[in-house]
C-alpha cells in the first residue's frame, strides 16, 4: 500500500489539509497527518483543531509522498519545521512525490527544490517560488513536484496527487463516486 504524509502546522488551511487525506484515503493511500510540533492537536487558520495522527518525531522516511497544506500562518510554520524541511529536501532527493498547495509552495521555492520547474501558488506568494517559472495554473505538475494555487483547487490538487501516487484511473474512480 502506498504512503502519504500530509504535514499540520498551528495555521494550516483547513480544506487543503483535510481534503488531500479525504480523497487519499479513498483511493487506498494509507495517510498520516504529522503534526509539525510535539502536541498532536494543531489548530487551523479557521479555528479548526485536528488531532494528528502523530507528532513531529514520526518518522516519515518510508512515505512515497509528503505534503504540505497552505495557509497562513500555517505555511510560516512549516518553513519554521526542520522535520519538514528535512523531509521536502529528503523526498525531493530521492524523486519521491512533494505536494504543496497555496502559500505552502513558498516553503519549496525558499528550500531550491523548485529551480527550473513549474509551479503555481496563492496569487501574491510567485516570488516566493525561487527559480521556478511560475504558471498561475489551479494545479501544476512538473515531475515529482504537484503544486496547487489555493482553497478552490483543494479537490483538483487531492485528485492530482493521488492519480501520481497510485495511477490516472484510480483518481478518475475517486471522482466519479465524488460526482467530480
Amino acid at each position: 500500500m502506498k504512503k502519504a504524509i500530509v504535514f499540520l502546522a498551528e495555521g494550516f488551511e483547513e480544506i487543503e489539509a483535510l481534503t488531500v487525506v479525504d480523497v487519499l484515503r479513498r483511493g487506498g493511500v494509507e495517510v498520516t497527518t504529522v503534526s509539525v510540533t510535539e502536541d498532536p492537536y494543531v489548530l487551523g487558520a479557521h479555528e479548526v483543531e485536528v488531532l494528528a495522527d502523530a507528532d513531529n518525531e514520526y518518522d516519515v522516511t518510508d512515505a512515497d509522498m509528503v505534503v504540505l497544506p497552505g495557509g497562513m500562518p500555517g505555511a510560516l510554520n512549516l518553513r519554521k519545521s526542520s522535520v519538514v524541511c528535512d523531509a521536502v529536501e529528503s523526498f525531493v532527493a530521492s524523486s519521491k512525490l512533494v505536494g504543496a498547495i497555496c502559500a505552502a509552495p513558498y516553503v519549496l521555492g525558499e528550500l531550491g527544490v523548485l529551480k527550473g520547474k513549474k509551479a503555481t501558488c496563492y496569487p501574491g506568494f510567485e516570488d516566493k517560488l525561487q527559480g521556478a517559472a511560475y504558471t498561475a495554473t489551479r494545479v501544476q505538475r512538473d515531475g515529482n513536484i504537484i503544486t496547487g494555487n489555493g482553497p478552490s483547487s483543494a479537490l483538483p490538487f487531492a485528485l492530482a496527487l493521488l492519480a501520481a501516487i497510485a495511477d490516472e484511473e484510480t483518481a478518475q474512480q475517486v471522482a466519479d463516486g465524488m460526482l467530480v
